[in-house]
């Protein structure tokens, strides 16, 4: 539990401390528990709430005031100080803070005395009326309220604050400790409270001239929108954004006569995806089971049961690598559409984005990796075009449609790109990416090396493993479009019409037997969603499988498991169907300008921490210690 000897003398100091406070309450008639771990606490307004009602009131119109305007606030305290018989503390709550003063003389004895005893991270509640400082800052100056404390302890905190300038800076350690990191990263300064649109009222009273008037709403546009690379990360609020993603999510699908369904998370079949699963295993029934990659033949299983429009946002779980577009367990969108094909997700999936965007940051325009991305604004390339687009100018000549209608075709152009590659080898020294690959080098790679080296890999596994029957040309062209182009999808981008062999699910273009009917949209280089025209005829999709299983005996893990049952519910009848699925978490990344996958993940899996064999003392930040 304890880090270091000094966080274990911490803890035992604010225990001691504790105690008192449990002696102080006692003083009041209060018992052990509701002295230092009372259940509840009757506040008048949250802080968001009671900054909304109030900021608007200057100090003349709150002297003016018929009455003092009394309120009682609760939160943690992230600031504190002591000058003689008075102090002043900054409470939190809601991403925001709020300043309060308290005075031996108005507070009592005893109460002033707790007050003493507090500490950074503390949790209290306060009772009082509200008034400006000298210096302007909206402020409760504490007093007692009838038979009610002026001053009630809530709960302690037994640990050091991290230091209070710096917040939690510590990447691996924020995503350890999300718990600190919330409430220490909110954007939130000691003097400059966070403001948060999405926590104000409809409409905040106020006092003025002696009656009860609103004060002006906060239109999102004369909030000043956070840099693009804030130097005090707004944790809180990305995760607040990411719950507003959801609800609009909910709410674009639920206006247009979608179904929200729930389906199963263990599978018999580990199917939808290509993927490795994770496994585990039900001990009643003595039955292996994979957690799910992907929902999608349970949901089309739904549309042949008549369920014309449904939508999932689900779990899924991939046995995979790490990195930060990628999370072991993330979240989906997966939603399917009866008699539409893909060219129809293609507009609702730019018009949901852009629903997305507006209800979330009230704007098409967002910021990624230095990158502004203009939500609204959408380009459509075939895969083969996309290639040839973005195939390098000093390679000539460029190839053509033509070029990806045979392994040999194919293979000339590929071989085009060999050269060029080797060009770059001889300019960035191929001695020192031998080295790198024994990991003898002691300099990191330039940006320039690094992509030969992944481009020579890929380039050599796709050159081989084709022309050798290995590897299938449609994934081979799959390959070459994620080498040369997925990087430079920055704004939306759809890629349309993909290779039969990396689509067992999806149906074949009429005119093009080896292309199938399948998109993906791209944004900030990467991928965001993945649609196509449903596979319908049960006869093609048994033969898939079975190609499937051909493709993992060849050694492919992810190639995709037989589902009897599937096949099955097909000789039913799946109506024309069209399915897409799109990465909230990817998704939410875009909106917030998060850097990292886990950035938006609470909780993302982590190696187990090892133990420190010795350690220093932690920097921790002021209290009334």
């Amino acid at each position: 539990m304890y880090e270091s000897e000094f966080e274990k003398n911490l803890y035992q100091q604010r225990r001691e401390k504790l105690q008192q406070i449990a002696a102080l309450g006692q003083l009041d008639g209060l018992t052990y528990a509701e002295a230092t771990y009372p259940n509840s606490y009757s506040a008048t307004h949250t802080i968001p709430e009671l900054r909304a009602a109030y900021d608007c009131l200057t100090a003349e119109q709150l002297e003016a005031a018929p009455t003092p305007i009394n309120v009682s606030i609760a939160g943690r305290i992230m600031a504190i100080r002591v000058q003689g018989k008075a102090g002043f503390a900054q409470l939190q709550q809601g991403g925001q803070r709020f300043q309060i003063y308290v005075r031996k003389d108005d507070v009592g004895e005893n109460a002033f005395a707790l007050y003493k005893l507090l500490d950074l991270g503390d949790h209290i509640g306060v009772r009082g009326h509200l008034f400006r400082t000298r210096t302007g800052e909206l402020t409760v100056h504490v007093e007692k309220a009838g038979d009610h404390p002026a001053i009630t302890f809530l709960a302690k905190a037994m640990l050091a604050l991290p230091d209070k300038y710096h917040g939690l800076e510590d990447t691996e350690l924020r995503y350890r400790q999300r718990y600190v990191d919330l409430f220490m990263n909110t954007g939130a300064s000691a003097k400059s409270p966070a403001a948060s649109t999405s926590a104000l009222p409809e409409q905040s009273a106020a006092i003025v001239d002696g009656a009860t008037a609103p004060c002006p709403p906060v239109e999102p546009s004369q909030v000043p929108p956070e840099p693009a690379d804030s130097e005090t990360p707004n944790v809180r609020e990305v995760f607040v954004k990411r719950a507003a993603v959801l609800r609009a999510i909910r709410s674009f699908f639920d206006h247009r006569g979608y179904l929200e369904v729930e389906t199963p998370m263990m599978h018999q079949v580990a199917g939808g995806a290509a993927a490795q699963p994770f496994t585990t295993h039900h001990n009643a029934l003595d039955l292996d089971l994979f957690l799910r990659i992907a929902p999608e033949l349970y949901l089309k299983r739904l549309v042949v049961g008549g369920l014309d429009r449904v939508y999932e946002i689900n779990r899924n779980f991939r046995n995979e690598g790490i990195s930060t577009k990628h999370n072991p367990e993330f979240t989906m969108l997966e939603f399917y559409q009866a008699y539409a094909n893909y060219h129809d997700l293609m507009k609702l999936s730019e018009e949901l984005i852009i629903f997305i965007a507006k209800q979330v940051n009230g704007t098409c325009i967002t910021h990624f990796n230095g990158n502004e991305i203009d939500l609204g604004k959408w380009t459509k390339l075939s895969m083969r075009e996309a290639i040839i687009k973005f195939w390098p100018k000093k390679v000539t000549p460029n190839p053509t449609m033509a070029d990806f209608a045979d392994v040999e075709s194919f293979g000339r152009i590929v071989g085009r790109l060999f050269v060029h590659y080797n060009e770059m080898e001889a300019v960035t020294s191929a001695p020192r990416h031998a080295k790198y690959v024994k990991g003898e080098l002691e300099e990191p790679l330039s940006e320039e090396e690094s992509k030969w080296l992944i481009g020579d890999a890929s380039l050599k596994r796709i050159g081989f493993d084709v022309t050798s029957g290995k590897m299938s040309l449609g994934a081979g062209i799959a390959w070459l479009f994620e080498l040369l182009a997925e990087s430079h999808l920055i704004q939306p981008t759809i890629i349309y019409d993909f290779p039969l062999a990396v689509s067992p699910l999806s149906k074949k273009k009429p005119d093009e037997p080896d292309w199938v009917e399948r998109f993906e949209f791209y944004i900030g280089g990467f991928e965001v969603g993945n649609a196509f025209s449903e596979l319908n005829d049960p006869v093609d999709q048994l033969a898939r499988f079975e190609q499937q299983m051909t493709e993992k005996e060849r050694g492919d893990n992810e190639a995709h498991q037989m589902d009897e049952d599937y096949v099955r519910a097909l000789g039913y009848g799946l109506p024309p169907t069209a399915g897409e699925g799109i990465g909230i978490d990817r998704l939410t990344m875009l909106l917030t300008n998060s850097k990292s996958i886990r950035d938006v993940i609470l909780f993302p899996l982590l190696r187990p921490q090892a133990k420190q064999a010795a350690t220093t003392e932690a920097v921790h930040g002021e209290s009334a210690e």
